[in-house]
């Protein structure tokens, strides 16, 4: 039983998978990440100014936010987006204070919007740390 246990916990560990950053809808129905400037904080923590494109329609439709996950999909960070962007699109907008752990030197910044959820283009972003 101890072996199976032991069998079980190493097979988990060996079919983590890595997010997937080439299946993706090009519609910009979907939210679709432009452009991250990731930097890093005296304090350690990390600020994102991420550029979203989506065809905004009004409050029907409309690129609700952005989040930081791991390579394993693992959520670090998001930023909420309280309204619809209709005329200024691409926009960018910041997000600071966000704790990465010591070990994680590459992060995906994914976008969604209130109708499709994510599904656009996210973007593998590489932290310079400091």
């Amino acid at each position: 039983m101890r072996l199976l246990l032991i069998l079980s916990i190493f097979a988990s560990s060996v079919s983590a998978t890595q997010f997937d950053l080439e299946t993706y809808s090009t519609s910009t129905d979907f939210a679709q990440v432009k452009e991250v400037l990731a930097t890093q904080e005296a304090n350690g923590s990390w600020c994102f100014g991420t550029s979203v494109i989506h065809n905004d329609e009004g409050w029907e439709h409309y690129a609700n936010g952005w989040e930081i996950i791991d390579l394993e999909g693992n959520q670090l960070g998001t930023r909420k987006l309280h309204h619809p962007h209709v005329n200024e699109q691409p926009f960018t907008r910041s997000q600071c204070n966000i704790n990465i752990p010591a070990n994680i030197s590459k992060v995906i910044v994914r976008a969604k919007c209130n109708q499709h959820g994510f599904g656009g283009k996210a973007m593998l972003v590489e932290l310079n740390i400091n």
